[in-house]
């Protein structure tokens, strides 16, 4: 073999090599899974510090079903989309309400569950309109930064209430029983497991809803992930283990 001829040999098989490896499916076997505690009933842990609740439950079911081994990444709200882009976890299953803002940045999966935000705040203001500017004028509002509640309270009420913004749920809480709140808005089962425990408080106004539902983010080029755990809910959903994971949360459905 001549020079010429081994060289274009050695062309060719390195051509064969990078079709192999374009063609080759992405190893799925071990992923790292993004998600904010605590934001009960959805994700928080056990006092022995183990992670629990619907999306941890849900989220685990869907791994066994594609066959991957999924590590649970503890990451604060601000930063998990950029965490995401930055390749520190392979996936967001955060409560993270899909939106076309987000949906700019992300890829994301069918929506797997969909609530109202509510109002809550002490039962001695439970006449209070929450529906409009004039009857929250001079309160004190509080949201969990960078959510859709944020958004929404933003900008139906910037103009008329103090808005303070919380990184956790649960300091969010720990204000308004602390009197430094006068209402919060927040997902209804989060209010419903964190406000309204204590009798003196109680769900202001009518429930809201808000955006398209709930979706896993995953990286736009990670398409064929996403596919999986599309495909992974969606036989969840008829094979009765959503609903039996949903039923240890909630005495009424979420699912979409």
């Amino acid at each position: 073999m001549n020079k010429r001829s081994r060289s274009l040999s050695c062309i060719g098989a390195f051509l064969l090599s990078v079709i192999a490896i374009g063609t080759q499916a992405a190893d799925t076997s071990s992923l790292r899974i993004a998600v904010d505690v605590p934001y009960e009933p959805f994700e928080f842990k056990k006092p022995d510090g183990t992670l629990t609740g619907f999306e941890i439950d849900l989220g685990n079911a869907a791994c066994k079903e594609i066959g991957a081994k999924c590590e649970w990444i503890i990451q604060a709200w601000d930063g998990i989309i950029p965490g995401l882009l930055a390749r520190k976890y392979d996936a967001i299953m955060s409560s993270m309400s899909i939106t076309e803002e987000r949906a700019r940045k992300v890829l994301f999966s069918d929506g797997y569950y969909n609530t109202p935000s509510a109002w809550f705040g002490k039962k001695s203001i439970a006449s209070l309109d929450v529906s409009s500017g004039e009857g929250l004028k001079g309160k004190v509002i509080g949201v969990q930064r960078g959510t859709v509640q944020d958004n929404h309270v933003t900008q139906q009420f910037s103009a008329f209430a103090e808005i303070k913004r919380y990184t956790t749920a649960d300091d969010l809480v720990l204000d308004l029983k602390g009197g430094r709140l006068d209402v919060v808005f927040v997902d209804f089962p989060v209010g419903e497991s964190t406000v309204l425990n204590d009798a003196d408080y109680s769900q202001i106004g009518e429930g809201v809803q808000i955006g398209e539902g709930i979706g896993m983010a995953f990286r736009k080029r990670d398409k064929e992930l996403a596919d999986k755990f599309n495909a992974a809910l969606q036989k969840l959903k008829t094979n009765g283990v959503y609903d039996d994971i949903m039923k240890k949360y909630f005495s009424y459905s979420i699912k979409m």
